[in-house]
């Protein structure tokens, strides 16, 4: 509770507006920040302060004229996080939302769910919006198969390159990039709203083994929130980056380097591992600046 006061205190008011918007929820890697096990110096002081912790990587999708909202990804930080957003919003919405959309089948973007189980929340038909081997994934497999079983959740499979109207015009447009597809695939999610577009891709393994471009992908948007798993190749001694592939924030900023400011004014990291110096060192987070891309924040809203 003291994080989420911390981050409540830090963040300008977030009151309902009447334009939809997208409020962060957690900006970390899979394993949060600090990370479980971590004693290095990345870490030290994240076990030290809690204004310097950080949830998995999250937001909301809030439509404040029909007080809905929807969540994107059930982090293992999924209870914190329904009652971050609680906080920021003072209270005005529902405390669930009216669905989730996951990503795919990766620890950081899913095993929140279990919070809805009959063990906790025993929600009735929560909707859970998914690609098809994701929604294939959660309906074999225990204890995510006793969900559906239950009717805690309940599955709407999408399609890749598909588009669900969600209430005022609100528009999600699914698609598939490549990443470690272990157990189903990872999708990304254009959020299209009557003032703003969207681009949400947490997770993929480089921009060029996607079939299309980042750059004029981010063109198309307002706000892209992309991909920062890892600043550099140093990060994991010892360990084949291989086994981990992402675009490196230093890649990506390569790729955005000939683009006019307003290009790279769209792009907001987010997905940080807990070794990205972009977390805890001011020097790198000044660079990120500097080159005219953003940072996302816990508790911003887009």
């Amino acid at each position: 509770m003291a994080l989420l006061c911390t981050i409540a205190n830090q963040k300008a008011d977030c009151q309902t507006h009447s334009n939809p918007y997208i409020l962060i929820l957690g900006t970390a890697q899979d394993g949060g920040y600090p990370q479980v096990g971590c004693t290095k110096n990345c870490c030290n002081l994240a076990w030290k302060y809690d204004s310097l912790k950080r949830y998995v990587v999250s937001f909301a999708l809030v439509d404040s004229v029909s007080k809905n909202w929807w969540l994107f990804e059930a982090t293992p930080d999924f209870k914190y996080q329904l009652q971050l957003f609680r906080i920021l919003t003072h209270s005005e919405f529902k405390y669930l939302p009216d669905g989730i959309f996951i990503t795919h089948a990766h620890i950081g973007h899913y095993v929140g769910l279990m919070q809805l189980g009959r063990e906790v929340m025993d929600t009735k038909q929560m909707p859970v919006f998914v690609l098809p081997r994701m929604a294939s994934f959660l309906e074999k497999n225990g204890p995510w198969s006793q969900l559906v079983k239950l009717k805690n959740i309940m599955i709407y499979q999408l399609n890749t390159d598909s588009v669900l109207t969600l209430r005022n015009n609100i528009k999600i447009e699914t698609f598939t990039v490549p990443h470690r597809d272990e157990y189903s695939e990872t999708a990304g999610f254009r959020i299209i709203t009557p003032q703003k577009k969207y681009l949400f891709i947490p997770d993929i393994n480089k921009w060029e083994k996607w079939d299309k471009n980042i750059v004029t992908e981010v063109k198309k948007v307002d706000c892209a929130l992309l991909d920062g798993t890892f600043y550099s190749n140093s990060e994991l001694p010892g360990r084949k980056m291989e086994e981990v592939p992402h675009p490196l924030v230093t890649e990506t900023m390569e790729l955005f380097k000939n683009e006019d400011a307003t290009t790279k004014s769209k792009v907001h990291f987010i997905h940080f591992n807990h070794t990205n110096p972009i977390l805890w060192d001011d020097y790198t987070k000044a660079v990120v600046k500097a080159n005219g891309f953003h940072i996302a924040e816990q508790g911003e809203r887009l």
